[in-house]
Formats: C-alpha cells, structure tokens, sequence
C-alpha cells in the first residue's frame, strides 16, 4: 500500500515513487541527481530523463557528468500535452522490460510555464505520472526550482506527490496521489487555504474520466471551503461523479448538515 513519506535525499526513493525534489538555489540539474543516476545502474533501471526542447542540450552536451549508457531523452516540445509525455514514458517502460532492465527511473525538470492552461496541464501530468508510477513500480522524481515558481504554483504541484525531499521542503497541507486506476488517495487537511488547489487537482484528475473515486481514510480534515470545492470540481463538467470512501463519521455529518447529501450532487459521501 503506498504511503506518503519525506525522504532525508533522493538515496532513499523505492520502485513506485513519485518525488517532488524541491531543489537547492545552487543545485545544478542532472548533476546533483547523481546519486539517483548511479543507483540507477546498480539496481538495474533504465534512466529517463524528460526535458523539453529548451533544456535538452544540458542533459546530452559532453561533460563530466555524462549519462550513463542505459539511459534515454525524451526531447518534447515545450507545451507538450499529458498524453504525449506519458505515451513517450510508458513507451520507455516498455522497452526496458524488454531489454531486461528491472524498472525505469524517471527524472524531469520541471518549469513554470505561461501557456494558456499550462497550469492544470502540469498537474494533471503529475497525476498521471503519479499513476504510472504506481501501476508499473517505476520510480518518478520531478525536481523545481523554488526561485522559479510561484508559491501557490509550486503547493499546488507538490500535493500532487505523494513524496518529497530536498531543501526546505516543507509538508504539502494535503496530498493527493494514486492507489488505482481513477482512484485516489487524499491524506493531511483541506482547508480554505488549499481548497482551491484541491479544486484544481480534482478537475485535472476528471478530465478524461467520467468517474473519479477518492479515499477519505487518512485525511484529517476538511473544512466547508474543501467540501465546496470538491462538489464545484465534480460540477465542473458534464456526466461526471466523484465517490468518496473512508470518510469519517465527522466528516460525513458536517457534509449531511451543509445539504451535499443530495441526489443533484454529483459527489458520493461513503464511510
């Protein structure tokens, strides 16, 4: 069963994980990965290393920091959409089966984008990286720079893994992250504060299914703000319901009284 966890350096990632690596201001991307890369080659997985176009030369220019020979670039488009990116990974995946490696570890920059939904793109490519992740047992690391983002940009991103390290990575106010297809886990606290990134991982996740199953079991708690922004996220789009399982009895009382137990409501309140 995967569980949300900090890890103290990138030494500790298992097959499955999906890592948030908020990086050092003096970090330089791949070298400091060095270690992941390297274990790569001890464990048996093949190296994947996901950049776009702008940030490919730094990953194949000659140094002495050269990728190891299992290893492979996706050299995508800048913009490239969640179901190219996870074609290309999945392809990879594939292949290194195949060739006898055990698994495949994963590594990305990610960068702030301004492209007319860049940003519920990046996060539902963080879901669904967060999903192969889970069904295959590869491993996923995606490393930001903080200086680069916006700090609700970069929360936002960083509850949509289920682990994190590096400097100064404080834990997200809630994760929400794989346990099956179209079913997810939401564990910390969901208050007004975060609601709306919660709105925004729920419609990222409901985009290409018309039913999205949530697990309340480690949740702690979730105020009236995140329980408006889970039925707007499940009214967002047409034909589309949330179930929520494991919620407790409070949580489930404080939904009858604010009036979401309703058959209009596309959302689902089960203990």
């Amino acid at each position: 069963m995967r569980a949300a966890r900090a890890l103290a350096t990138l030494d500790e990632v298992e097959l499955g994980d999906h890592v948030c690596w908020r990086m050092d201001p003096s970090a330089a991307f791949p070298t400091d990965a060095r270690a992941y890369v390297a274990d790569g080659a001890l464990y048996g997985d093949k190296l994947v290393f996901v950049a776009p176009s702008r940030g490919a030369s730094a990953l194949t220019r000659p140094a002495s920091d050269r990728l190891p020979p299992a290893s492979v670039v996706l050299d995508l488009p800048d913009h490239a959409d969640t179901e190219s990116v996870l074609a290309a990974v999945r392809r990879e995946a594939r292949t290194a089966v195949r060739q006898g490696f055990r698994s495949v570890r994963v590594l990305t920059e990610r960068v702030p984008t301004t492209a007319p939904g860049g940003a519920e793109e990046l996060l539902a490519q963080e879901l669904k990286l967060d999903e192969f992740a889970s069904e295959s047992g590869a491993i996923v690391v995606c490393a930001f720079r903080p200086s680069l983002w916006d700090a609700p940009e970069l929360e936002r991103a960083a509850c949509m893994h289920p682990h994190e390290t590096g400097t100064r990575a404080p834990r997200p106010a809630f994760r929400m992250f794989s346990t099956g297809a179209d079913r997810w886990s939401v564990d910390g606290v969901i208050d007004s504060e975060c609601a709306a990134a919660f709105n925004a991982a729920l419609r990222a996740a409901m985009r290409h299914t018309a039913e999205v199953r949530l697990q309340f079991d480690t949740l702690g708690m979730i105020d009236a703000a995140g329980m408006q922004a889970l039925v707007d996220a499940a009214r967002h789009l047409p034909g589309r319901r949330i179930d929520v399982e494991g919620a407790n009895e409070t949580v489930r009382l404080c939904w009858e009284l604010a009036g979401y137990a309703d058959a209009a409501v596309p959302v689902v309140m089960a203990p």
